[in-house]
C-alpha cells in the first residue's frame, strides 16, 4: 500500500510565497509516519512550499486539519477523491467537527491516533475503512516519530520535540482543554531524552511544542534535570503561573531554557476573569514573573488577545507599551478567535455574536478578519488595532530599544535582528492572508 501524507497550508495568494515564519516541521505528520508499520510506501507532501503532485500513484491521502486550514485541507481531499484515493483526515479541528469533516473524507480518526492507527491502516488494505475511527487518550511512550520525510524540506532550522500534551487550566477561548478535556499528560522522560540525543548534533535550537510545559510541576522538574547534562538550547510555551516559582525558573534556566512563550492575553482583569484566566494575575502579576525570568537569563515571547468585553481603543497601545517597557523578545498581538467546540464559541453562538457560524469556511473570509461582533468596538476596529500594534511593535526604533534587555544569550541576541526582521516584514503579508485557494486547487 502507499501512502501520501499533506500538510495543507492556511491558503495561497496567487503567485506569492507562503511565509517563511509558518514553515516549521510539522511534527504531526512526522509522528503518523513514525507510527506507519514497515513495508508500506510513504511520501510527503508539504502544500506551504511546494506544489502536491495529485497524479502520483498512491492508495490513500492522509490530511491533518486544523481550523486554519480546514477550508485548503478541503480542497486537497477533493482533488485526490476526484482521482479515486482514499482519504483519512485526523488533528484537531476533525476532532472539534467530526461530522464536517467526514463530508471531505472517506474516514475521520478523532482525538489520538497513537493506539488506532494501525487499525485504520489495516483497514484501508482490506478495504473495510470505517468512516469513524475513535483514537483514545493513551499512553504516550507509544509516540515514534520518523523525521526521514523531512528529508530534502527547507524547513526553519528548529528541531520540534513533544514532551507532554494537554493542559489543567479551563481557558474559555482554548480549543487544546477542549481537545484533552482539560487533562496534562507526560511523554516517558527517557524517550524524550533519547529523541534529542539522536538530533542534538543536527538542531541548534530546539522548541519544546508541548500545550503548556508547566502543565505539571513536578513532573517539570524531572525532565529538567535530566535535560541539563545534554547542553542544550531549548524554548518552549507555559502558563504564568510557573514563572514565580523562581527555583523552577532557576532550573529551567540551568537545564538550557532560553526563551518561554506565554499567554499574557490582557491587561485587564475583567477580561481575564472572562476569559477564566484570573491566575494570570496570581502573587506579583505579570510583572513579578518577568522579572523572575529576566534575572535568570530566559527570554520572553508574549502574546496578547483583543475583542474582549473590557477592551477598548486603548487596549491596543497599552498592551504593546508593556511590552515594550518589557523588552520581550517577540510578541504577538491577535484577535480573540472563537474555535468550534470550544467555550468562547458556544457562548459566541447563544449570545448570537457570531458573524458566521463556520467562518473557516466562509468564502472570501481572510486572515485577521473578526468572526464575531465583539462588545464596545466594531470587528474592524480591532483588527486595525491589531495590525497598529504589530507595527508600532515592530518599528525599527523598537527593535533597537528591545534588543538591549535580550542579550544574555550570543545565540539568541545574534538571531534577535533577523527574527524581529522577519516578523516585521510579514506583518503586511499576514494581513488578509486568504483561507484556502481562491478557486479549486488545479492539477
Amino acid at each position: 500500500m502507499r501512502i501520501t501524507f499533506i500538510q495543507p497550508a492556511i491558503g495561497h495568494r496567487p503567485g506569492k510565497r507562503y511565509l517563511r515564519s509558518w514553515q516549521m516541521e510539522p511534527l504531526p505528520v512526522a509522528t503518523l509516519s513514525g507510527l506507519t508499520p514497515a513495508g508500506i510506501e510513504q511520501h510527503f507532501h508539504d502544500d506551504r512550499m511546494e506544489i502536491i503532485p495529485y497524479d502520483r500513484p498512491t492508495d490513500l491521502a492522509v490530511i491533518p486539519v486544523e481550523t486554519y486550514t480546514a477550508r485548503r485541507a478541503y480542497q486537497i481531499a477533493a482533488q485526490y477523491r476526484r482521482r479515486g484515493v482514499k482519504v483519512i483526515m485526523g488533528g484537531f479541528h476533525a476532532t472539534l467537527v467530526p461530522d464536517e469533516a467526514q463530508e471531505h473524507a472517506d474516514a475521520v480518526v478523532t482525538g489520538e491516533a497513537e493506539g488506532i492507527w494501525e487499525e485504520v491502516l489495516d483497514d484501508a488494505q482490506h478495504n473495510t475503512l470505517q468512516a469513524r475511527y475513535l483514537g483514545e487518550r493513551g499512553d504516550l511512550s507509544k509516540i515514534r516519530v520518523n523525521r526521514s520525510i523531512f528529508r530534502d524540506k527547507r524547513y526553519l532550522p528548529v528541531g520540534l520535540i513533544e514532551t507532554g500534551r494537554g493542559c489543567p487550566f479551563p481557558c474559555e477561548f482554548c480549543a487544546v482543554q477542549t481537545f484533552f478535556e482539560r487533562s496534562y499528560r507526560a511523554r516517558p522522560v527517557d524517550d524524550v531524552i533519547a529523541e534529542l540525543r539522536g538530533l542534538r548534533h543536527e538542531k541548534k535550537v530546539f522548541f519544546f511544542v508541548d500545550d503548556n510545559f508547566a502543565g505539571d510541576l513536578k513532573r517539570g522538574r524531572e525532565i529538567l534535570t535530566a535535560l541539563e547534562p545534554l547542553k542544550l538550547r531549548w524554548l518552549t510555551q507555559m502558563s504564568i503561573n510557573a514563572a514565580h516559582d523562581e527555583t523552577f525558573v532557576a532550573q529551567l534556566a540551568k537545564s538550557g531554557c532560553r526563551g518561554v512563550l506565554i499567554g499574557f492575553e490582557s491587561l485587564d482583569e475583567g477580561n481575564l476573569r472572562m476569559m477564566n484566566k484570573g491566575f494570570n494575575t496570581m502573587k506579583s502579576g505579570f510583572t513579578g514573573a518577568l522579572d523572575n525570568l529576566r534575572r535568570h537569563g530566559i527570554l520572553v515571547y508574549g502574546t496578547f488577545v483583543f475583542g474582549y468585553d473590557h477592551d477598548t481603543a486603548s487596549s491596543f497601545d497599552e498592551a504593546v507599551d508593556f511590552a515594550l517597557d518589557q523588552k520581550m523578545y517577540l510578541a504577538a498581538f491577535a484577535h480573540l478567535t472563537p474555535f468550534p467546540g470550544t467555550p468562547l464559541y458556544k457562548r459566541l453562538q447563544q449570545e448570537g455574536r457570531l458573524r458566521f457560524n463556520a467562518w473557516w469556511l466562509e468564502q472570501g473570509f481572510m486572515y485577521n478578519e473578526l468572526p464575531f461582533t465583539p462588545h464596545g468596538l466594531t470587528p474592524e476596529a480591532v483588527t486595525n488595532g491589531c495590525v497598529a500594534a504589530r507595527r508600532r511593535f515592530y518599528a525599527w526604533p523598537n527593535i533597537l530599544r528591545r534588543s538591549i534587555g535580550n542579550y544574555s544569550d550570543f545565540f539568541m541576541f545574534r538571531n534577535f535582528f533577523p527574527i524581529n526582521a522577519m516578523h516585521r516584514n510579514e506583518i503586511s503579508q499576514r494581513h488578509g492572508h486568504p483561507l484556502g485557494e481562491p478557486v479549486p486547487a488545479q492539477e
